[in-house]
């Protein structure tokens, strides 16, 4: 269970360095307590503030990011989605120039960082592309804080951690800043490294709201955020990370999960491929691949959700990847691929039987459209809810909560396609036995 930041504030008294008369001269108006709060986690390595919109999450960021600035050698980093994102009015390059401008910081345009007469620096980047986290590679900085961390996907998120170092002799804690709000397209894996109790571990959140913002005109703000739609509207007046429209199809509460599974599982690999590389400003589909396993000797009528793999890439990354898995899955496993409809559909599954899958039990189910999707779906619901699908614990499970339970009506279906054409094949006569021990 991770400590909530009362806990850290009442359990941490020796913590001082929040407000130092050098980080005063550079801030324009005092903390609130909410952001002192989170000023005061020098001691954790990483740290989420907010939830709701208004609560003051990147002047936070800012702050937090400011706090060392005497020190010599310091750096501290922030960062966004895009630099649009970071030059927008009132966005964290604004913000920051609007504090710092007549103080006796320099603003370097080339390097877009501030220089500080300790010689610390404050930088402000961006990471558009998953491959432009690679431009930190020969970097070290102390302070590393992303704005709207639900924009950035985990992947980029935990590789900045190897750009977080200092020297053994220095006095500077390593600290690893984060402030959203819910929702994006990096909302779950936030909420469970930092809002589920029972995962976030030692890491802390300190929720914010409007109320917590005596800066902000409130009434105004909360009139303007009425007009959204209601889940939008959830997430952000409350802050509320549960917030989403349901497909009511699948509930969480009908899965069990379980450590084991019987040792006499008929188990098959289903795919649904896609093969579109991922490009700023798109969200393609997904190639998911779950396995799903079946015993008609303990357990008849039960379904094993054993493991899901999803993941986007071009033809070659997808054939390479569902290859590699196939020499790692149960030996004897039957490995299923979704055919489209037509002749391409026809050639791609022949393709990857005289290609890439050769020696293996390779078997086909028709998509058939989307109302025969929903039909599949269905039937894979069905059996949840009568209790009969078990989950093996495992980190793909979250991903699978995400888009079940939204179904039919979320952005994805790739995994319930997938988890709908493994039961199919599993109950026709095609055989092919993987036993998991």
């Amino acid at each position: 269970m991770g400590l909530s930041w009362e806990q850290i504030v009442r359990d941490h008294p020796e913590i001082t360095r929040v407000v130092t008369p050098k980080l005063t001269k550079y801030i324009p108006h005092k903390p609130t307590p909410k952001q002192t709060a989170f000023l005061l986690l020098d001691k954790f390595q990483e740290a989420f503030y907010g939830g709701a919109a208004g609560g003051g999450k990147s002047d936070a960021l800012l702050m937090a990011a400011l706090q060392y600035v005497d020190v010599s050698g310091y750096a501290a980093l922030l960062l966004r989605k895009t630099y649009s994102d970071l030059a927008l009015p009132e966005a964290l390059m604004d913000r920051a120039s609007s504090w710092l401008r007549g103080t006796d910081a320099h603003w370097d345009d080339t390097e877009r960082t501030w220089r500080f007469p300790s010689g610390a620096t404050l930088t402000f980047g961006y990471l558009e592309h998953e491959a432009d986290r690679f431009r930190y590679q020969s970097a070290a900085f102390q302070f590393i804080g992303f704005d709207e961390l639900t924009q950035f996907s985990e992947t980029q998120y935990l590789y900045l951690f190897s750009r977080l170092r200092r020297l053994s002799s220095a006095d500077i804690p390593l600290r690893m800043r984060g402030a959203s709000n819910p929702g994006n397209i990096g909302h779950l894996w936030v909420k469970t490294r930092f809002i589920d109790p029972e995962t976030r571990e030692d890491r802390i959140f300190v929720p914010a709201s409007l109320s917590d913002n005596p800066y902000l005109d409130t009434t105004e703000y909360t009139q303007s955020l009425m007009k959204l739609d209601p889940v939008t509207r959830q997430q952000l007046l409350r802050g509320d990370w549960s917030a989403r429209v349901e497909g009511g199809a699948f509930k969480r509460e009908w899965f069990k999960i379980v450590s084991g599974v019987p040792d006499d599982l008929t188990v098959c690999r289903y795919w649904d491929p896609a093969a579109t590389e991922p490009k700023p400003g798109t969200d393609p589909d997904w190639t998911a691949g779950s396995l799903i396993g079946r015993s008609k000797r303990k357990e008849p009528g039960v379904w094993f959700f054993l493991d899901m793999k999803r993941f986007r890439g071009t033809s070659m990354i997808v054939e390479n990847t569902i290859k590699a898995i196939a020499n790692t899955d149960p030996r004897g496993a039957i490995i299923g691929i979704e055919q489209e409809p037509g002749a391409s559909g026809k050639q791609m599954v022949d393709h990857y039987r005289r290609q890439v899958l050769v020696g293996y039990n390779v078997r086909t189910c028709s998509a058939g459209g989307d109302r025969s999707k929903i039909a599949r779906g269905s039937i894979v619901s069905s059996a949840a809810e009568a209790g009969n699908f078990r989950l093996l614990r495992g980190r793909w499970i979250p991903d699978w909560f995400e888009e079940c339970e939204v179904w039919p009506y979320g952005a994805h279906d790739d995994q319930v396609d997938s988890v709908s054409g493994a039961v199919e094949l599993l109950t026709t006569k095609h055989g092919g036995v993987g036993i998991m021990r």
